[in-house]
């Protein structure tokens, strides 16, 4: 599943991502990014949450605006209120509980963490009930899925391998079975694997890394950033 992405697009290439997560405020962070976007020329930026540390939310702004290319974010489990606002008024799309549609894909977009349920630091939280009945009418099968943490056992393996992922996102994957699924927050276990015919790809820059580079054909391609 893994290349050499370093040539040029085949020809039938839909879409090549670049994606980070777990910025966490810091610039040097985002000058890797900005590096790999440069060497790897990707369609599309996607940035999977904790784009700062508890804020300030103009931050997000800054360091979102400095992506040279499109870019979809979203907000991660300790981006506030302010944070949240800034990314609407940054050059990138927020795509927290939006779905949009790019080169023939479709992208659905889901912040925060799942501790109360699932939150972001903008909102009261939500019943279950309520962000699965949202939930429904934005998925389409083999869509591109997009959320700050990765689902249960899969990419999310934090001390003595305990798992720290959301039983809740792995559900969604199960049932939707998204071609992709781009999330963060798990530090200490970037990387891909297979959740059924699912992709998932933890693209945390948080202790190693700059993300991942994912090219869309009739496959999904995963190269790690190192």
């Amino acid at each position: 599943m893994e290349r050499d992405l370093n040539y040029l697009h085949i020809i039938f290439l839909i879409m090549r991502i670049i994606a980070t997560a777990d910025i966490h405020g810091k610039q040097y962070r985002m000058n890797q990014f900005i590096e790999a976007v440069e060497e790897y020329s990707p369609d599309l930026a996607i940035v999977c949450g904790d784009i700062t540390h508890f804020g300030p939310g103009e931050l997000a702004k800054i360091l979102l605006d400095q992506i040279p290319i499109e870019t979809m974010a979203i907000p991660g489990n300790i981006d506030t209120e302010e944070v949240f606002d800034y990314i609407d008024k940054s050059k990138a799309l927020n795509l927290h509980l939006k779905k949009v549609k790019k080169n023939g894909l479709t992208f659905v977009g889901l912040g925060g963490s799942d501790t109360l349920p699932f939150h972001i630091r903008r909102q009261p939280p939500v019943s279950e009930e309520e962000l699965k009945e949202k939930i429904d009418s934005l998925m389409e099968k083999s869509c591109v899925l997009v959320t700050h943490v990765p689902p249960y056992g899969v990419q999310d393996s934090v001390f003595l391998g305990m798992h720290a992922g959301s039983r809740w996102v792995r559900e969604i994957v199960e049932e939707y079975k998204p071609k992709l699924h781009l999330c963060g927050h798990i530090h200490e276990d970037p990387g891909f694997s297979k959740l059924g015919e699912t992709v998932v790809v933890n693209c945390s820059m948080g202790k190693k890394g700059r993300g991942a580079v994912v090219d869309i054909d009739e496959r999904v391609e995963v190269k790690m950033l190192k």
